[in-house]
This record gives structure tokens, C-alpha cells and sequence, in this order.
């Protein structure tokens, strides 16, 4: 027999004991034990099966909340790149908030602003020399080759792959390090060449072409707009 005191909390408060899922199952099993093996219990079974579906949801709730918190820390990065971008005063000083605070905040390794040029020595001009690396030039078509790697098919405007044997002509000697980035095409307006963002990381799986784009497509966005005004 059950003791008094447990059998008049029982009887005085069932919600307690039916919200303990383990209870349950302990309760569930052993009216199973006692109809021994011959009979099957379809509301054992149902139980069970509504057991399983559960676990699914809890395991997908916990899924989309912790999808919602990284989407919600991208957001919060990429709002914290652009207000970096908008505190210089001078274009220099503009590229080397992305070679640096913007790079730091994005917590990627190399960043790099391609521009095309129809000039064969654009590179050596003095003041493109100055920004450092993090500002590269190269001849025309230069951009769509980079990024559909060679090939003669559409891209997308904003890519996430891992390196490709092009690496070098972009990041240089870093290119032994970048395993992973992000492309993005960039329209500067109405008689100009097109040009490209590129972000690398050492991170072989901070960029995979799974991942979404809407965040670097604003952020790509965001950033022609302000280049258009600096080339204007």
C-alpha cells in the first residue's frame, strides 16, 4: 500500500505528477510489467510516439532561437562595420578603417577592395600606393574572372567559397593563409568599371556557400553608396 502522506499528496495535487515526465514513464512502464507480454497497450504506444514528436520540437525550437541569436549578432556586427565606415573624414583614412576597425569588427583576416583599370601600370600610381594593400587594381574583366573563377557563367552578387587557385591575385602572399571568403560585386555607377569586396578568413568555414548573404549583400550595398560619393 502507498504511505498516507504520499498517497493524499497524490490525490491532492495529480497536475505535479503528471507535468514530471519521468514519473510518467515510470508509471507507464510498470502498467506495461503488469499486462505482461501478451498484451499490447495502444495508449503506451501513443504516449511514446507523442514522447518522440516532442523531443523533435523541443530540438527544433532550440534550432530557430539559436539561428535567431547569430542572425541577430550579424545584424549587430554589420550595423557596427558601416558606422565605422562613416566616421572618416578623408578617403585614406576611409580604406584603412576597412583594412582595420571594419576587418575587426566583421573578425575577418584580410579584406580587399578591387577596382578595375583600363591602364597597364594603374597599379604603380603613387597614391593607390599609399592606401596600402588593402586597395588592389587590376585590368578589365578582372572581377567577373575572380569571381566565377574563370568561367563563363553568371555570378552572383555576393559569393561565399572557399579559396580558389585566383587567391594569389587578390590577397597576394596572404593567399597561403585565406581559406575561406566572401566576394561581393560592386556597381559604382553609370560609366565605371565594376569593381569587388573581398573578405578572406583562415577560418575554412566562416564562409560556406550554405550560409546567407542578405547581411554582406546590405553591408555591399551600404558600401558602393559610399564609394560612389568619395569618387565623386
Amino acid at each position: 500500500m502507498i504511505e498516507p502522506e504520499l498517497r493524499d499528496l497524490i490525490l491532492s495535487e495529480p497536475e505535479r505528477f503528471l507535468d514530471d515526465r519521468d514519473v510518467m514513464n515510470a508509471l507507464v512502464s510498470a502498467n506495461e510489467r503488469t499486462m505482461g507480454s501478451n498484451i499490447v497497450d495502444l495508449r503506451g504506444i501513443a504516449m511514446q510516439r507523442l514522447e518522440t514528436r516532442l523531443d523533435r520540437l523541443e530540438d527544433t525550437h532550440r534550432s530557430v532561437i539559436a539561428a535567431a541569436y547569430e542572425n541577430l549578432a550579424g545584424t549587430n556586427q554589420v550595423h557596427r562595420a558601416i558606422l565605422r565606415l562613416l566616421d572618416p573624414a578623408t578617403f585614406e583614412d576611409f580604406v584603412t578603417a576597412l583594412s582595420g576597425d571594419v576587418a575587426r569588427t566583421l573578425r575577418v583576416d584580410v579584406v580587399r577592395l578591387v577596382l578595375e583599370t583600363v591602364q597597364e601600370d594603374g597599379g604603380s600610381d603613387p597614391a593607390l600606393r599609399r592606401l596600402g594593400d588593402v586597395l588592389q587594381v587590376g585590368p578589365r574583366g578582372m572581377v567577373s574572372s575572380y569571381m566565377t573563377n574563370g568561367r563563363s557563367v553568371a555570378s552572383r552578387p555576393v559569393i561565399l567559397r572557399a579559396v580558389t587557385p585566383l587567391a594569389a591575385t587578390v590577397y597576394g602572399p596572404k593567399s597561403e593563409d585565406v581559406r575561406s571568403e566572401a566576394v561581393m560585386k560592386l556597381d559604382f555607377g553609370k560609366g565605371r568599371l565594376p569593381a569587388m569586396l573581398v573578405f578572406g578568413s583562415e577560418d575554412p568555414h566562416q564562409f560556406k556557400s550554405l550560409h546567407g548573404t542578405d547581411l554582406l549583400a546590405f553591408f555591399a550595398g551600404v558600401f558602393e553608396r559610399m564609394m560612389r560619393r568619395w569618387l565623386a
